[in-house]
């Protein structure tokens, strides 16, 4: 039987941070919960062996389930039966597994039928179910709408929609349009308040909805009439109940085919307005696009691990002029490559994940009571690394499962573009990971402020002035000549902005991959001061990070302010 809890010790490495005994104390407040809930732990300990047994459960089904059926699911997928989704046969079973399991509702309360676990579990649950089958990842992993809604709902929406997404009920965000990809702002579909049935009432067309026939659906429309900008827009839940929406067609696509990416028609579908109109973009797509960001990182992470097993596995059963593969030098390196890159992204998916969970439970508690002033400046720490660590985790993530596909591909060779391999099916379901909730592009302009701002430099810094492990030591000396350079960069890329605005924009990616690459590398030194396992990872990473950071520090210090028109020029042609 296979596991995919048990046999990743990077997994259960992370599940022991030391951050988690915080991260505890906040989420069960005390433990307030011990004595109203059978199943609430009294302690820390308790808590903790609480996840563990649940991630063993979760890694089975991952295992035994999920896995086995992605291949029958790539190749069945979803289809359109009287204007609604009809799931692959195999996902139809992955849901029953799943939720025979218990393993929805993870993170909602426990009054909502949840469990209450931190946002850790819920993050490692979907790498471990973006390692089986990444497309399957995205109609399970949604549920985290639900977080949505037990943060901005009134009491009477979430009792009617937290325990049924408890019991199992599927979930989707429908924000784009076809007028309106990446910029919401432009969002047209329409919510008018109907006086004779007391409801909101929903007219217009979503494109490119992942599982967009779920049963709760947190729809961006626009409820001001006359306006046509993000002040306009509010947003809604729908009940899938209730009908009103009929699915016109499912997009067939490269990969993540068992996922239904749906073009729906909203036809007076009656829904309700969740928290305050006209900050639907403003304040609650805004919360769940960090959601989606942390979600992608890791099912990127899940994806780049899948990859990572095959490409290993194969080197070491395929033998050519008389020798595993894995023996040619050309191949090992690739190997070593590929595994500093996964635990890299890894390292930095689980410090951001636990950012973001020290944040939003200082904001969840402040629903309850006042914060301390102690406590207000804690979460207003952890929402500044948050929002500059969330897109730099989508970003590197999502260009690592690209990158680690790709060679898994190519370990494999000419066997690697046939069917016959789940690297074929990997790398295509990667493709997809560093485009939606988001595209790399996007993601560098979400965390350019935080170079500007000194975000990434103070955190870098509060890294460097931790102790490290002797063996770590010649890792760390590099990294501080790295910093140097990185300060170089941010000096002469603001000064020339202040001459040539425009400047800045022209080097915003060369400055957000500097920092992540400087990052990720004081993580897994640190880590390879509390586990062996990740010295090699760290020696190999920072010579990737060296090498990345050198090219574009030449790049930035040699270039001209007019550099900037030069490639202003491609938006004169036809």
């Amino acid at each position: 039987m296979a596991n995919f809890f048990s046999d990743n010790k990077d997994l259960q490495f992370h599940l022991q941070h030391p951050a988690m005994r915080k991260i505890v104390e906040l989420k069960e407040r005390g433990f307030a919960e011990k004595d109203l809930y059978d199943y609430a732990p009294q302690n820390f300990d308790d808590a903790m062996d609480s996840y563990r047994r649940v991630l063993e459960i979760a890694g089975e089904v991952c295992g035994d389930v999920i896995a086995p059926n992605a291949e029958g699911v790539d190749h069945e997928g979803p289809r359109v039966v009287n204007d609604h989704v009809e799931y692959a046969s195999g996902t139809v079973q992955n849901m029953k597994a799943i939720v025979d399991a218990g393993l929805s509702g993870l993170t909602l309360p426990r009054k909502y039928d949840g469990l209450n676990f931190p946002l850790v579990c819920f993050v490692m649950a979907n790498e471990m179910v973006a390692r089986a089958d990444a497309g399957f990842e995205n109609i399970w992993g949604l549920q985290d709408c639900a977080e949505t809604l037990n943060e901005f709902a009134s009491e009477e929406i979430k009792q009617k929609f937290l325990p049924w997404v408890s019991a199992g009920a599927t979930c989707a965000m429908d924000l784009t349009e076809p007028d309106a990809g990446s910029d919401l702002g432009a969002v047209m579909l329409k919510a008018t308040w109907s006086e004779e049935k007391q409801t909101w009432l929903l007219n217009g067309v979503k494109r490119f909805i992942t599982n967009g026939d779920g049963d709760v659906s947190l729809v961006l429309a626009r409820t001001e009439e006359g306006t046509a900008d993000a002040r306009g827009l509010s947003m809604l839940v729908y009940d899938k109940r209730d009908g009103g929406v009929k699915v016109r067609r499912i997009e067939n696509k490269l990969g993540i085919k068992g996922s239904p990416t749906c073009e729906l028609v909203f036809t007076n579908a009656p829904a309700q307005l969740v928290g305050d109109r006209k900050m639907g973009l403003i304040k609650y797509v805004m919360s769940l696009m960090n959601a989606a960001r942390l979600g992608i990182g890791a099912q990127s992470v899940g994806t780049c691990e899948a990859a990572y097993r095959e490409a290993l596995k194969y080197a070491h059963e395929r033998a050519q002029f008389g020798k595993p593969i894995i023996r040619f030098a050309a191949i090992s390196e690739m190997l070593s490559n590929m595994k500093a890159k996964l635990q890299g992204a890894r390292a930095l998916l689980y410090e951001t994940t636990r950012f973001v969970e020290i944040y939003k439970q200082y904001t969840h508690i402040s629903h309850e009571r006042s914060l301390e002033a102690e406590e207000r400046q804690e979460m207003k720490f952890y929402t500044r690394l948050a929002d500059g660590f969330t897109p730099l985790v989508k970003l590197f993530s999502s260009e690592y499962a690209n990158q680690l596909a790709y060679d898994a591909i190519q370990i494999h060779g000419g066997s690697g573009f046939m069917k016959d391999y789940p690297c074929e099916r990997i790398y295509r379901d990667a493709r997809i990971m560093n485009i939606y909730e988001g595209t790399s592009q996007l993601q560098v302009v979400a965390a350019i402020n935080a170079v500007t701002k000194g975000t990434f430099m103070e955190q870098i810094e509060r890294y460097a002035a931790e102790t490290y492990c002797e063996c770590m030591q010649p890792v760390v000396a590099k990294l501080k000549e790295l910093t140097a350079k990185f300060a170089e960069m941010i000096e002469r890329v603001e000064s020339g902005d202040k001459e040539k605005p425009g400047f800045k924009d022209f080097h915003a990616r060369r400055l957000v991959e500097t920092a992540g690459h400087i990052i990720i590398t004081y993580l897994l030194a640190r880590q390879a001061g509390e586990c062996e396992d990740y010295t090699n990872s760290a020696r190999v990473f920072v010579k990737l990070a060296e090498g990345k950071i050198s090219e574009a520090h030449t790049y930035v210090m040699n270039s001209a302010l007019d550099d900037v028109d030069l490639f202003k020029a491609v938006e004169q042609e036809c």
